[in-house]
């Protein structure tokens, strides 16, 4: 087998985030097979250089067959599997495994076209840090991991913030003093199968959970943020008359947001009484989310408030090379648990691919030997039938 890299090893994590950005997992969570965190910070969370140093390692220990500077021009299928074009040459393969993770481009709603020019829009792929904005109030748009971190980092450099808030998940940093991930590990909530999941749709396009990952292990939610006076806003609907138009029902996206991770809290603490835990603390709840008084449904763009705009509202896979039919109307692999709809053809690092922790590093193991084993029993059935004829 070969590894096809489009530039360096560790290519995104050097290239595509900006400056202050962690992983939002814990040390003990960076685990390759056969490869993990061996530092003193296990509860600490790893810097992009950190991650570019880890991956790379892993790379290098596992002597693995990467070919880098071979970026992917297209995939067709052939007889006998599939043809690769590479701005280095073609490869002709039977299987082949697409691995080039769910983030490849940034979302931005089409609503963006009607933003005035004299705003700069931006997405966190062209952000690096504060100082690259224009001086002047700021809209984020988008409130998962990427919107609430970005917020609070322009919040802090000085600049008036306005988040524009949706659907979230919220959850706290620590829960009876461990890592809220490490409880979705311990309590088996990760390893919930794509299989047992009711609404599998739904699990693989929620928003990534309002989490940060710093030194000091803080909590970042938009409690925090209205301390910080960002101003909280609903939803970005429209743009009409030169001014952006904003959802109202604040209030019950907090209270769902809410009501959904004490949910969780409470799962962890019936799975808390029957298991072996160690030391943990007792049983917690927190401060429900305080909508703000009067929020604003709608913001002037003429006016100056707002010289810039974030688009902290998601990201997706990009298959503009991949000429085979197996894609659906949304522009989605249409897979089984990874395997795609085409003979040999595989997929891997997608949300909740077989199981709940599908998209982070260390669950990338368990779903690498299903697709291994899927692949070696079709080779053989494959092998069988040739020897047939």
């Amino acid at each position: 087998h070969v590894v096809l890299e489009r530039n360096e090893v560790a290519s995104s994590w050097r290239r595509e985030r900006w400056d202050s950005l962690r992983l939002l997992t814990p040390n003990s969570q960076s685990r390759l097979p056969g490869y993990r965190y061996e530092g003193d910070d296990p509860d600490g969370f790893m810097t992009m250089t950190d991650v570019v140093d880890f991956i790379s390692g892993f790379a290098e220990a596992t002597d693995a067959p990467v070919r880098t500077q071979t970026e992917v021009q297209s995939v067709k299928q052939t007889d006998a599997g599939y043809r690769v074009v590479t701005k280095a040459g073609e490869i002709e393969c039977r299987s082949l495994v697409i691995a080039s993770g769910a983030c490849n481009a940034p979302v931005v709603p089409a609503v963006h076209e009607a933003v005035p020019a004299s705003i700069e829009s931006l997405t966190p792929f062209d952000y690096d840090n504060p100082s690259r904005l224009p001086e002047g109030g700021v809209l984020v748009v988008g409130a998962s991991a990427t919107g609430i971190q970005l917020a609070e980092e322009i919040a802090r450099s000085g600049r008036q913030v306005t988040l524009s808030v949706g659907e979230h998940v919220r959850l706290p940093r620590t829960y009876r003093g461990r890592d809220v991930l490490w409880w979705m590990e311990a309590a088996n909530i990760w390893n919930e199968r794509y299989d047992e999941i009711e609404e599998l749709d739904r699990a693989r396009s929620l928003p990534s959970p309002q989490l940060i990952g710093t030194p000091e292990r803080a909590t970042l939610n938009l409690n925090v943020l209205s301390d910080l006076s960002v101003e909280i806003v609903g939803r970005f609907a429209a743009v009409r008359d030169g001014r952006a138009l904003f959802s109202g029902g604040l209030r019950n996206q907090f209270s769902l947001a809410d009501l959904k991770m004490n949910r969780l809290l409470g799962t962890f603490d019936e799975w808390a009484e029957t298991a072996d835990v160690g030391d943990v603390g007792p049983p917690e709840r927190f401060e429900p989310t305080r909508p703000p008084k009067s929020p604003r449904l709608s913001l002037d763009l003429t006016s100056g408030e707002i010289q810039s705009i974030v688009w902290a509202t998601g990201f997706r896979p990009d298959y503009r090379w991949l000429d085979v039919p197996v894609l659906d109307r949304k522009g989605r692999l249409r897979h089984d648990g990874g395997v795609v709809d085409a003979p040999g053809l595989y997929v891997i690092g997608l949300p909740v691919l077989r199981r709940r922790k599908s998209t982070f590093i260390h669950g990338a193991e368990d779903d690498e030997r299903d697709i291994v084993d899927h692949y070696a029993a079709r080779s053989k059935r494959t092998a069988r039938g040739t020897h047939r004829h």
